[in-house]
């Protein structure tokens, strides 16, 4: 790899929720497990076991319909004081190797190592050490790609799940990218990817073959972005201490839904998983937003602003219930869901961003 190109490592834990759930419940070791609401509520799969993704159950499932792929499925409440003690044992790791550690999630993160404490000239050799740690230190496996930036290195540590190691080299990089499916990109979201196929844009070669003043005109400030990732250049670095005004999550539905019942478990959801980031990070926040996308691509924003610390589950859930009122949620049907508490009263830096942030996405 030449001197001058970077060494970034994205190290991705293999189903991380449900991974814990099985190392800490051995009889679920072996058997689809989803991490989520009930069968028998509108709760939504947070996540889940490779063995329930073969029945197709995916994350923002409903959980009934994951009980009708797989009813031999198990279902588990969230356990998140328990992720948020692996992630810091895992980051802890990751500090062995080098201070730019930019997390994405609870269980995934990018590093860049170009230059490392323990000066160790291999990304490759990093890797597998970090991915060994993980193991003995967790108990679980992770799953890593190397490359010479960001955003082909978080592809390349999705392609031999779970606990595979894939590296994309400078020289490998065109012929990587070109066969790749437009929806592999990061930042392309279904409404892009449409219209990309409309476009007959299928693969990254697709992609290749059109001017940025096109690409620009189509997509607007996402032209130059989409130019350069189908020509390999991510120019952006592995940020540790970028500050943090907000922190949210948000989730699409499996299907559109105009069930008011069902949008606040799916908010539900989303609140305490935003009150665990909350809580691990020492914060709160004065301000909460509920995002709502329509079925038809609207988006609107509801926010309020309180006189008292934002931070529990439940406050976060009966505000954002307040907010769905504001909206058209009963007349049209919705698509996603999101909710974000800003204002905070501390600083939180990109070492501590629990939420990906994917540039362009729909």
């Amino acid at each position: 790899m030449p001197d001058d190109l970077r060494k970034i490592i994205h190290v991705d834990m293999d189903a991380f929720y449900a991974a814990v759930e099985r190392r800490d419940n051995p009889q679920l070791r072996g058997k689809p497990v989803v991490v989520g609401g009930n069968p028998d509520s509108r709760g939504v799969v947070a996540t889940c076991s490779y063995e329930a993704r073969r029945f197709g159950i995916h994350s923002a499932m409903s959980c009934a319909r994951a009980y009708r792929l797989c009813p031999q499925v198990i279902f588990v409440r969230p356990h998140f004081e328990a992720y948020q003690k692996v992630s810091q044992q895992i980051r802890e790791i990751f500090l062995q190797y080098t201070d730019l550690v930019e997390p994405l999630s609870l269980d995934e993160a990018f590093l860049d190592v170009t230059s490392n404490k323990p000066n160790i000239q291999s990304a490759t050799w990093i890797a597998q050490e970090v991915r060994q740690k993980i193991k003995q230190k967790t108990n679980l496996t992770a799953s890593a790609g190397v490359s010479y930036n960001k955003f082909l290195a978080k592809i390349a540590s999705d392609v031999n799940k779970p606990d595979g190691l894939t590296v994309v080299t400078p020289e490998q990089a065109e012929q990587f990218i070109a066969k790749l499916p437009i929806r592999r990109f990061h930042g392309v979201g279904r409404v892009t990817e449409k219209k990309m196929q409309n476009m007959g844009i299928l693969t990254g070669a697709d992609l290749r073959e059109h001017s940025l003043e096109e690409l620009n005109k189509y997509f607007g400030k996402a032209g130059k972005y989409y130019f350069n990732i189908a020509r390999g250049i991510d120019l952006r670095p592995v940020m540790p201490n970028r500050l943090r005004k907000s922190i949210g999550k948000e989730t699409t539905l499996s299907e559109d839904s105009a069930d008011l019942g069902q949008m606040l478990t799916v908010i539900g959801e989303l609140a305490q998983k935003v009150a665990a980031l909350v809580q691990a990070k020492q914060t709160s926040g004065l301000t909460l937003t509920l995002k709502v996308k329509y079925a038809d691509f609207e988006i609107v924003t509801r926010s309020i602003s309180c006189d008292h610390p934002i931070e529990t589950a439940e406050e976060i859930l009966s505000l954002a219930e307040r907010l769905l009122s504001k909206t058209r949620a009963e007349e049209k049907s919705v698509r996603l869901l999101g909710v974000t508490i800003s204002s905070l009263t501390t600083n939180i830096s990109a070492e501590e961003v629990l939420q990906m942030e994917l540039p362009f996405s729909d």
